[in-house]
């Protein structure tokens, strides 16, 4: 918890001015004004991820990123549009009172059937200690980033209904909570082994698609974490984490 200590509080100026929801520090800048075209579903603006609420901070669905880190998905998303696929980002900037939010969820003690579609053979006290959730995430500096690939000719029309009790993540992807994007052989934020980019235990199919994904974002210098195939980072593009609180992007 120490780190947290070092994390730059400009929140509560930017809270104050609220009107000025556009301005940000930092060199970070809104994606959909480098590019619309990037889909986005971030998760934890809503009540479809691990914890089941939104997160502190995440006061509007939208993607802040570093402006050379917008810049470089931009390219990305260029080379996959030739091939009919998008990029679809789940989490970009996250505020650190988020990661605090995180740390509170994995010590309060419970265990319910919607969190353990996350993790369905881990303890959530022992997610932080095996790597997969961070107390202190490159996510807050900006240079990280929680994606997936879509494919434009398939029927993404599929949402998740929060009244339905879906599979766990391992699950096959007709059983598991839709996410409108390709079969990357388990859900986003799944905490096992199976998502561990290089898993042995998915199909030649799922695989093709990760080795896709890796590939198209290492050509714009981004780093993949082996036990994650949906987070990248680009090095060198972090710094400082800031707290800022994600609000709506003025049209």
């Amino acid at each position: 918890m120490k780190q947290f200590l070092a994390v730059v509080l400009v929140g509560t100026a930017l809270g104050v001015a609220a009107a000025n929801a556009q301005s940000l520090p930092g060199g970070f800048v809104y994606l959909r004004d480098v590019d619309p075209t990037i889909m986005q579903d971030i998760r934890y603006a809503t009540s479809n991820n691990f914890v089941g609420q939104p997160l502190a901070g995440y006061q509007a669905g939208e993607c802040v990123v570093k402006r050379e880190v917008g810049l470089r998905l931009k390219s990305v998303q260029q080379e996959l549009a030739k091939q009919k696929l998008s990029l679809k980002m789940f989490d970009c900037y996250r505020p650190a009172r988020a990661s605090a939010d995180m740390v509170r969820w994995s010590r309060n003690g419970k265990e319910t059937p919607a969190e353990r579609r996350y993790n369905p053979k881990l303890r959530k006290a022992d997610l932080f200690r095996l790597g997969y959730i961070a107390a202190y995430s490159g996510h807050s500096t900006g240079s990280a980033l929680d994606l997936t690939l879509v494919d434009l000719t398939a029927d993404n029309s599929a949402k998740f209904d929060p009244a339905k009790v879906y599979a766990d993540c391992t699950a096959p992807v007709e059983s598991r909570a839709p996410e409108g994007s390709i079969d990357m052989g388990t859900g986003y934020d799944c905490s096992d082994v199976k998502a561990n980019t290089a898993s042995s235990l998915i199909t030649p199919e799922q695989r093709k698609w990760r080795t896709a994904l890796v590939a198209a974002m290492r050509k714009q210098g981004f780093v993949n974490y082996f036990r994650e195939w949906w987070h990248f980072s680009l090095p060198g593009a972090g710094g400082e984490a800031y707290d800022f609180p994600i609000l709506p992007r003025r049209p």
